[in-house]
């Protein structure tokens, strides 16, 4: 982060932190250690989340928060991890939706289950996806990449975070809505996935914009397709799928969890904190410019969007026959 926005960045969560978090909060943190555990290996969005809140969560409860990458599992490993932490507010997860509400559906663990075992604190982001492909792909539109993909059946690949990712399960609907057969490889992470792109390994992803605008910019990936309902801001240019006729919208969204032994009393300061940081001015503005929108949420209305998510994916992975790896 250049100094300057650094010095904004501190000025603006050192305002937060003497602002309306109720003091017990504050006192009770005040010279721990939290850790956030990342279920993604880093360079990802999931990654960024936790990064972009541990800074001002830090100022906001007086303590000293790190972030943890336990990458694997499809989201699995750091889940557990969590899970079982003490339920003390030490130990947190930086959750990304698909490993909250696909991986139970594709790749559940026995005596495992994230709406049952981790606690909502609040949300972070929300994101819709881009599909991009390597910078010497055939193809440079949306419309020249589905003719190609149909000219050239299981010639195409694409790589994922994992099986059963919302990048994943998005790609095999984007598949089944268009008719086309693209083979599936599948990464420990965004960010791993990312580099073999980059390096004309696999020929495209369909992941989220913050990790891919940098590359996209500089002519390293060519952004043929966006997920959302709208057009991105950052991504003027680049169409929506609904716009070409393809009836698909996905959004990705990262949020906070907490064990379920974590205390409702802890729950609800731990909450009011992340609240705190993702209504701030600056917290917004970093979101904004990585294509993503900073989305603050009660952990009741956490738990419901994961719910409300977990059925609807439930039926598209049945659709599209996502099964383990």
């Amino acid at each position: 982060m250049h100094s300057l926005s650094r010095r904004r960045f501190v000025l603006t969560t050192a305002a937060l932190g003497a602002g309306s978090l109720a003091l017990p909060a504050r006192a009770q943190f005040a010279g721990r250690t939290i850790t956030l555990i990342v279920p993604s290996a880093p360079g990802g969005t999931t990654d960024l989340s936790a990064r972009m809140l541990a800074e001002p969560l830090a100022h906001v409860l007086q303590a000293k928060v790190l972030v943890d990458n336990r990458a694997g599992g499809n989201g699995n490993i750091a889940g557990q991890m969590v899970a079982r932490a003490p339920g003390d507010g030490s130990t947190l997860l930086v959750q990304y939706s698909g490993y909250q509400c696909i991986t139970p559906l594709v790749q559940p663990v026995a005596g495992f289950d994230p709406a049952r075992d981790l606690r909502p604190i609040g949300h972070l982001i929300d994101a819709p996806q881009v599909l991009v492909v390597r910078a010497n792909f055939p193809a440079n539109t949306f419309e020249e990449f589905l003719a190609y993909v149909k000219a050239h059946p299981g010639q195409v690949n694409y790589a994922s975070s994992g099986n059963g990712a919302l990048q994943h399960v998005t790609t095999e609907l984007l598949k089944d809505l268009t008719k086309t057969y693209m083979i599936h490889i599948p990464y420990r992470g965004t960010g791993p996935a990312l580099t073999d792109l980059l390096a004309g390994t696999v020929d495209l992803t369909i992941t989220t914009p913050p990790p891919l605008l940098a590359h996209i910019k500089a002519g390293r990936l060519k952004a043929l397709m966006v997920t959302g309902k709208t057009r991105l801001a950052a991504l003027p240019d680049v169409p929506t799928a609904s716009e070409k006729g393809v009836p698909l919208v996905a959004s990705s969204w990262f949020a906070v969890y907490g064990p379920s032994s974590l205390p409702a009393d802890l729950q609800g300061r731990l909450s009011s904190a992340v609240r705190q940081v993702v209504q701030s001015a600056e917290f917004k503005r970093r979101a904004e410019e990585q294509g993503a929108k900073a989305v603050a949420m009660t952990p009741a209305e956490l738990a419901k969007l994961g719910a409300d998510e977990r059925a609807t994916w439930d039926r598209i992975v049945k659709v599209a026959h996502i099964k383990a790896d």
